[in-house]
Protein backbone atom coordinates (compact mmCIF):
# COMPACT_ATOMS: atom_id res chain seq x y z
CA UNK A 1 0.00 0.00 0.00
CA UNK A 2 1.08 3.46 -0.84
CA UNK A 3 0.04 6.24 1.32
CA UNK A 4 0.57 10.18 1.00
CA UNK A 5 2.15 12.16 3.63
CA UNK A 6 -0.56 14.02 5.56
CA UNK A 7 -2.66 14.23 9.16
CA UNK A 8 -5.56 13.20 10.90
CA UNK A 9 -7.79 10.41 9.81
CA UNK A 10 -5.97 8.84 6.79
CA UNK A 11 -2.41 8.25 8.73
CA UNK A 12 -4.55 6.31 11.39
CA UNK A 13 -6.16 4.27 8.81
CA UNK A 14 -3.02 3.59 7.71
CA UNK A 15 -1.71 3.18 10.86
CA UNK A 16 -4.90 0.39 11.49
CA UNK A 17 -4.11 -1.60 8.52
CA UNK A 18 -0.41 -1.78 9.02
CA UNK A 19 -1.59 -3.53 12.14
CA UNK A 20 -2.95 -6.15 10.52
CA UNK A 21 -0.60 -6.89 8.55
CA UNK A 22 -0.33 -4.28 5.06
CA UNK A 23 2.74 -3.40 4.15
CA UNK A 24 2.79 0.49 3.53
CA UNK A 25 5.08 2.94 1.82
CA UNK A 26 4.85 6.37 3.04
CA UNK A 27 5.70 8.84 0.14
CA UNK A 28 6.29 12.56 1.56
CA UNK A 29 7.54 15.76 -0.32
CA UNK A 30 11.28 17.04 0.15
CA UNK A 31 10.01 20.10 2.00
CA UNK A 32 6.81 18.58 4.16
CA UNK A 33 5.70 20.57 6.53
CA UNK A 34 6.77 20.97 10.48
CA UNK A 35 4.37 17.97 12.35
CA UNK A 36 1.03 19.04 14.23
CA UNK A 37 2.19 18.18 17.32
CA UNK A 38 5.71 18.29 18.37
CA UNK A 39 6.37 14.58 18.83
CA UNK A 40 9.11 12.30 16.72
CA UNK A 41 7.45 10.43 14.12
CA UNK A 42 9.31 7.03 15.62
CA UNK A 43 7.91 7.72 18.83
CA UNK A 44 3.91 8.98 17.41
CA UNK A 45 2.10 5.27 17.02
CA UNK A 46 0.28 6.43 14.02
CA UNK A 47 3.25 6.03 12.01
CA UNK A 48 4.24 2.74 12.93
CA UNK A 49 4.20 0.00 10.40
CA UNK A 50 5.83 2.60 7.33
CA UNK A 51 8.96 2.27 4.86
CA UNK A 52 9.62 5.90 4.63
CA UNK A 53 10.00 7.78 0.85
CA UNK A 54 11.10 10.99 -0.13
CA UNK A 55 9.72 12.09 -3.71
CA UNK A 56 8.40 14.90 -5.43
CA UNK A 57 5.02 15.06 -7.21
CA UNK A 58 5.62 18.29 -8.37
CA UNK A 59 8.57 17.02 -10.46
CA UNK A 60 7.81 15.15 -13.51
CA UNK A 61 10.25 12.29 -12.43
CA UNK A 62 9.17 12.34 -9.45
CA UNK A 63 5.48 11.57 -10.76
CA UNK A 64 7.31 8.84 -13.42
CA UNK A 65 8.71 6.88 -10.03
CA UNK A 66 5.38 7.61 -8.45
CA UNK A 67 3.37 5.99 -11.08
CA UNK A 68 6.26 3.18 -11.13
CA UNK A 69 5.94 2.68 -7.64
CA UNK A 70 2.26 2.31 -8.13
CA UNK A 71 1.83 -0.62 -11.01
CA UNK A 72 2.81 -2.83 -8.17
CA UNK A 73 0.94 -1.55 -5.42
CA UNK A 74 -2.43 -2.85 -4.34
CA UNK A 75 -3.80 0.56 -2.69
CA UNK A 76 -3.16 4.27 -2.35
CA UNK A 77 -4.40 6.71 0.24
CA UNK A 78 -4.36 9.81 0.20
CA UNK A 79 -6.53 12.84 2.06
CA UNK A 80 -5.59 15.99 0.25
CA UNK A 81 -8.20 18.37 -0.26
CA UNK A 82 -10.69 17.53 -3.74
CA UNK A 83 -8.33 18.42 -6.45
CA UNK A 84 -5.17 18.72 -5.26
CA UNK A 85 -4.17 15.01 -6.77
CA UNK A 86 -5.32 16.01 -10.01
CA UNK A 87 -3.56 19.97 -9.81
CA UNK A 88 -0.37 17.31 -9.22
CA UNK A 89 -1.08 15.34 -12.00
CA UNK A 90 -1.08 12.33 -10.69
CA UNK A 91 -5.46 12.29 -10.20
CA UNK A 92 -7.72 9.01 -10.20
CA UNK A 93 -7.39 8.53 -13.85
CA UNK A 94 -3.41 8.68 -14.03
CA UNK A 95 -3.23 6.46 -11.26
CA UNK A 96 -5.77 3.74 -12.73
CA UNK A 97 -4.35 3.98 -16.19
CA UNK A 98 -0.50 2.67 -14.55
CA UNK A 99 -2.76 0.11 -12.61
CA UNK A 100 -6.46 -0.46 -13.25
CA UNK A 101 -6.32 -3.18 -10.71
CA UNK A 102 -5.41 -0.51 -8.12
CA UNK A 103 -8.03 1.07 -4.86
CA UNK A 104 -7.57 4.53 -4.39
CA UNK A 105 -9.09 5.76 -0.69
CA UNK A 106 -9.22 9.56 -0.94
CA UNK A 107 -10.05 11.08 2.26
CA UNK A 108 -11.24 14.38 2.76
CA UNK A 109 -13.65 16.16 5.68
CA UNK A 110 -16.08 16.80 2.58
CA UNK A 111 -16.26 14.32 0.30
CA UNK A 112 -14.80 15.25 -3.58
CA UNK A 113 -17.87 17.13 -4.69
CA UNK A 114 -20.59 19.50 -3.39
CA UNK A 115 -20.26 23.11 -2.39
CA UNK A 116 -17.53 22.38 0.42
CA UNK A 117 -15.53 19.78 -1.50
CA UNK A 118 -12.42 22.64 -1.39
CA UNK A 119 -12.91 24.18 1.82
CA UNK A 120 -11.22 23.64 5.18
CA UNK A 121 -11.98 21.95 7.76
CA UNK A 122 -11.78 20.07 11.03
CA UNK A 123 -13.72 17.55 13.09
CA UNK A 124 -16.31 19.82 14.80
CA UNK A 125 -16.70 21.55 11.46
CA UNK A 126 -18.00 17.93 9.55
CA UNK A 127 -19.83 17.09 13.32
CA UNK A 128 -21.72 20.94 12.96
CA UNK A 129 -23.62 20.13 9.46
CA UNK A 130 -24.63 16.48 10.50
CA UNK A 131 -26.47 17.30 13.65
CA UNK A 132 -24.57 15.24 15.06
CA UNK A 133 -22.34 18.13 17.54
CA UNK A 134 -25.91 19.97 18.08
CA UNK A 135 -27.02 16.70 19.78
CA UNK A 136 -23.60 16.47 22.26
CA UNK A 137 -23.63 18.65 25.40
CA UNK A 138 -25.01 19.79 28.59
CA UNK A 139 -28.92 21.15 28.40
CA UNK A 140 -28.75 25.31 28.86
CA UNK A 141 -24.80 25.06 27.77
CA UNK A 142 -23.09 25.41 24.40
CA UNK A 143 -22.44 22.27 22.16
CA UNK A 144 -19.36 20.29 23.66
CA UNK A 145 -17.11 18.77 20.79
CA UNK A 146 -16.39 15.32 21.98
CA UNK A 147 -12.38 15.04 21.20
CA UNK A 148 -11.78 14.02 16.76
CA UNK A 149 -13.03 10.58 17.88
CA UNK A 150 -16.40 10.75 16.09
CA UNK A 151 -15.66 12.66 12.15
CA UNK A 152 -11.91 12.28 11.82
CA UNK A 153 -11.85 8.66 13.27
CA UNK A 154 -15.26 7.10 13.30
CA UNK A 155 -16.24 8.87 10.39
CA UNK A 156 -13.20 9.37 8.65
CA UNK A 157 -10.60 6.68 9.39
CA UNK A 158 -12.48 3.40 10.25
CA UNK A 159 -14.81 4.25 7.21
CA UNK A 160 -11.95 4.43 4.98
CA UNK A 161 -10.29 0.77 6.02
CA UNK A 162 -13.76 -0.34 5.58
CA UNK A 163 -14.59 1.18 2.04
CA UNK A 164 -10.64 -0.08 1.07
CA UNK A 165 -11.35 -3.35 2.36
CA UNK A 166 -14.16 -4.03 0.32
CA UNK A 167 -12.28 -2.41 -2.88
CA UNK A 168 -10.08 -4.86 -2.49
CA UNK A 169 -11.88 -7.80 -1.94
CA UNK A 170 -14.18 -6.57 -5.03
CA UNK A 171 -10.77 -6.43 -7.06
CA UNK A 172 -9.98 -9.65 -5.97
CA UNK A 173 -13.27 -11.47 -7.35
CA UNK A 174 -12.11 -10.37 -10.74
CA UNK A 175 -13.51 -6.48 -10.51
CA UNK A 176 -11.28 -3.61 -11.36
CA UNK A 177 -9.80 -1.38 -9.21
CA UNK A 178 -11.79 1.80 -7.90
CA UNK A 179 -12.32 4.91 -6.17
CA UNK A 180 -13.28 4.89 -2.48
CA UNK A 181 -14.65 8.60 -1.69
CA UNK A 182 -14.51 8.84 1.91
CA UNK A 183 -15.58 11.86 3.73
CA UNK A 184 -15.68 12.95 7.25
CA UNK A 185 -19.17 14.49 7.07
CA UNK A 186 -20.41 11.44 5.12
CA UNK A 187 -19.41 9.18 7.98
CA UNK A 188 -20.38 11.12 10.65
CA UNK A 189 -23.82 11.66 9.47
CA UNK A 190 -24.15 7.48 9.16
CA UNK A 191 -22.54 7.00 12.58
CA UNK A 192 -26.07 9.33 13.55
CA UNK A 193 -28.36 6.78 11.94
CA UNK A 194 -29.44 5.18 15.04
CA UNK A 195 -30.23 8.47 16.35
CA UNK A 196 -32.17 9.97 12.99
CA UNK A 197 -34.52 7.10 13.10
CA UNK A 198 -35.41 7.69 16.49
CA UNK A 199 -36.04 11.19 15.99
CA UNK A 200 -37.93 10.65 12.68
CA UNK A 201 -40.43 7.76 14.86
CA UNK A 202 -40.78 10.97 17.48
CA UNK A 203 -38.54 9.21 20.39
CA UNK A 204 -35.84 12.13 20.41
CA UNK A 205 -35.67 15.82 20.93
CA UNK A 206 -34.01 17.80 19.49
CA UNK A 207 -33.06 19.05 22.63
CA UNK A 208 -29.28 18.24 24.29
CA UNK A 209 -29.57 16.66 27.74
CA UNK A 210 -32.73 15.69 26.94
CA UNK A 211 -32.71 11.99 26.01
CA UNK A 212 -31.61 8.19 26.65
CA UNK A 213 -28.23 8.66 25.08
CA UNK A 214 -27.29 12.14 25.23
CA UNK A 215 -27.18 12.40 29.38
CA UNK A 216 -30.95 13.45 29.79
CA UNK A 217 -32.02 10.02 31.05
CA UNK A 218 -31.55 10.07 34.87
CA UNK A 219 -30.43 5.99 34.47
CA UNK A 220 -28.42 7.10 31.74
CA UNK A 221 -25.58 9.31 32.86
CA UNK A 222 -23.10 10.37 35.16
CA UNK A 223 -23.32 10.96 38.76
CA UNK A 224 -20.57 12.80 41.14
CA UNK A 225 -19.44 10.61 44.15
CA UNK A 226 -18.61 11.61 47.73
CA UNK A 227 -14.75 12.43 46.80
CA UNK A 228 -15.54 14.65 43.68
CA UNK A 229 -14.82 11.84 41.24
CA UNK A 230 -17.75 10.40 38.68
CA UNK A 231 -19.84 7.36 37.54
CA UNK A 232 -21.70 6.62 34.59
CA UNK A 233 -24.91 4.74 34.98
CA UNK A 234 -26.24 3.32 31.80
CA UNK A 235 -29.24 1.17 33.26
CA UNK A 236 -31.60 1.75 30.19
CA UNK A 237 -33.12 -2.07 30.29
CA UNK A 238 -35.76 -2.65 32.69
CA UNK A 239 -33.98 -5.53 34.38
CA UNK A 240 -31.03 -3.23 34.23
CA UNK A 241 -32.60 -0.43 35.99
CA UNK A 242 -34.20 -2.85 38.94
CA UNK A 243 -30.94 -3.75 39.48
CA UNK A 244 -29.58 -0.28 39.70
CA UNK A 245 -32.70 0.48 41.76
CA UNK A 246 -31.65 -2.19 44.10
CA UNK A 247 -28.42 -1.85 44.56
CA UNK A 248 -28.93 2.37 45.82
CA UNK A 249 -31.37 0.61 48.35
CA UNK A 250 -34.39 2.58 46.83
CA UNK A 251 -37.78 1.15 46.39
CA UNK A 252 -38.85 1.46 43.24
CA UNK A 253 -42.59 1.63 43.95
CA UNK A 254 -41.69 4.87 45.89
CA UNK A 255 -39.42 6.57 43.16
CA UNK A 256 -41.37 8.36 39.81
CA UNK A 257 -42.18 6.23 36.86
CA UNK A 258 -38.57 5.63 34.92
CA UNK A 259 -40.32 6.27 31.73
CA UNK A 260 -41.83 9.41 32.57
CA UNK A 261 -39.79 12.16 31.18
CA UNK A 262 -41.40 14.76 32.89
CA UNK A 263 -39.93 12.86 36.53
CA UNK A 264 -36.65 12.64 35.29
CA UNK A 265 -35.65 15.82 37.33
CA UNK A 266 -37.18 14.51 40.15
CA UNK A 267 -35.25 11.40 40.21
CA UNK A 268 -32.53 12.28 39.01
CA UNK A 269 -31.95 14.19 42.21
CA UNK A 270 -32.99 11.27 44.27
CA UNK A 271 -30.24 9.05 42.18
CA UNK A 272 -27.95 12.00 42.88
CA UNK A 273 -28.07 12.64 46.34
CA UNK A 274 -27.70 8.65 47.20
CA UNK A 275 -24.56 8.60 44.78
CA UNK A 276 -22.98 11.52 46.82
CA UNK A 277 -22.83 9.08 50.04
CA UNK A 278 -20.17 7.07 48.78
CA UNK A 279 -16.74 7.74 46.80
CA UNK A 280 -16.14 6.65 43.33
CA UNK A 281 -14.19 3.71 44.10
CA UNK A 282 -16.20 2.35 46.74
CA UNK A 283 -19.26 2.47 43.93
CA UNK A 284 -17.06 0.78 41.77
CA UNK A 285 -16.35 -1.75 44.07
CA UNK A 286 -19.96 -2.57 44.91
CA UNK A 287 -21.37 -2.31 41.95
CA UNK A 288 -18.96 -2.72 38.45
CA UNK A 289 -19.76 -5.85 36.65
CA UNK A 290 -23.40 -5.90 38.01
CA UNK A 291 -26.52 -5.59 35.74
CA UNK A 292 -26.26 -2.06 37.14
CA UNK A 293 -24.57 -1.44 34.56
CA UNK A 294 -22.40 0.83 37.02
CA UNK A 295 -18.72 2.01 35.50
CA UNK A 296 -15.87 4.15 37.39
CA UNK A 297 -15.10 7.53 35.07
CA UNK A 298 -11.58 6.89 35.12
CA UNK A 299 -8.43 9.30 33.81
CA UNK A 300 -6.34 8.92 30.96
CA UNK A 301 -3.55 8.04 33.76
CA UNK A 302 -6.10 5.59 35.36
CA UNK A 303 -7.62 3.50 32.53
CA UNK A 304 -4.22 1.56 31.84
CA UNK A 305 -4.68 0.41 35.34
CA UNK A 306 -7.71 -1.07 35.40
CA UNK A 307 -7.57 -4.83 36.20
CA UNK A 308 -9.60 -5.32 32.94
CA UNK A 309 -7.83 -3.29 30.80
CA UNK A 310 -4.86 -5.06 31.80
CA UNK A 311 -6.45 -8.27 31.76
CA UNK A 312 -6.93 -7.76 27.78
CA UNK A 313 -3.45 -5.52 27.61
CA UNK A 314 -5.73 -3.01 26.19
CA UNK A 315 -2.76 -0.51 26.81
CA UNK A 316 0.60 -1.55 26.03
CA UNK A 317 3.87 -0.14 26.68
CA UNK A 318 5.23 2.43 28.87
CA UNK A 319 3.70 4.97 28.32
CA UNK A 320 0.45 3.35 27.69
CA UNK A 321 -0.33 3.27 23.82
CA UNK A 322 -3.68 1.56 23.13
CA UNK A 323 -3.48 -1.99 22.06
CA UNK A 324 -3.60 -2.97 18.75
CA UNK A 325 -7.63 -4.03 17.85
CA UNK A 326 -9.76 -5.97 16.51
CA UNK A 327 -8.61 -9.22 17.58
CA UNK A 328 -8.77 -12.34 14.69
CA UNK A 329 -8.69 -15.94 16.16
CA UNK A 330 -6.52 -17.26 13.80
CA UNK A 331 -3.59 -13.83 13.56
CA UNK A 332 -2.21 -12.52 16.41
CA UNK A 333 -2.89 -9.18 16.74
CA UNK A 334 -0.33 -6.43 18.05
CA UNK A 335 1.26 -3.20 16.64
CA UNK A 336 3.15 -2.90 13.78
CA UNK A 337 6.75 -2.52 13.91
CA UNK A 338 7.92 1.12 14.34
CA UNK A 339 9.18 1.12 10.78
CA UNK A 340 8.57 -0.89 7.69
CA UNK A 341 11.70 -2.50 5.78
CA UNK A 342 14.50 -0.89 3.31
CA UNK A 343 12.28 0.83 0.56
CA UNK A 344 14.32 -1.11 -2.32
CA UNK A 345 13.86 -4.77 -0.51
CA UNK A 346 10.24 -3.57 0.09
CA UNK A 347 9.78 -2.92 -3.76
CA UNK A 348 11.42 -6.05 -4.94
CA UNK A 349 9.10 -7.62 -3.12
CA UNK A 350 6.27 -5.75 -4.20
CA UNK A 351 7.02 -7.37 -7.58
CA UNK A 352 10.08 -4.92 -8.99
CA UNK A 353 12.87 -5.71 -10.53
CA UNK A 354 15.98 -4.85 -8.51
CA UNK A 355 17.18 -2.22 -10.42
CA UNK A 356 14.05 -0.68 -11.14
CA UNK A 357 13.42 -1.16 -7.32
CA UNK A 358 17.00 0.57 -6.70
CA UNK A 359 16.14 3.60 -9.13
CA UNK A 360 12.67 4.23 -7.42
CA UNK A 361 14.08 4.21 -4.16
CA UNK A 362 16.99 6.43 -5.24
CA UNK A 363 16.60 9.96 -3.19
Amino acid sequence: MVELAGVGPAPFCAMLLADMGAEILRIAPPQHGPPVFPVPPQEDPIWRGRSWLTLDLKDAGGRTRFLEILAHADVLIEGFRAGVLERLGVGPEVCLAANPHLVIGRMTGWGQSGPLAHAPGHDPNYLALTGALHAIGRAGQPPCPPLNLVADMGGGALYLAVGVLAALLHVRAGGPGQIVDAAMVDGAASLMSMIYMLSGHGLWRDERESNFLDGGCPYGRTYETADGRYVVVCALEPPFYRALVRALGLDEATLPPRDDRASWPRLHETFAAVFRTKTRDEWARLLEGTDACVTPVLSMSEAPAHPHNAARKVFIGDPPTPAAAPRFSGTPTSHAPATGRGVTELLEAWGMSRDDARRAADR
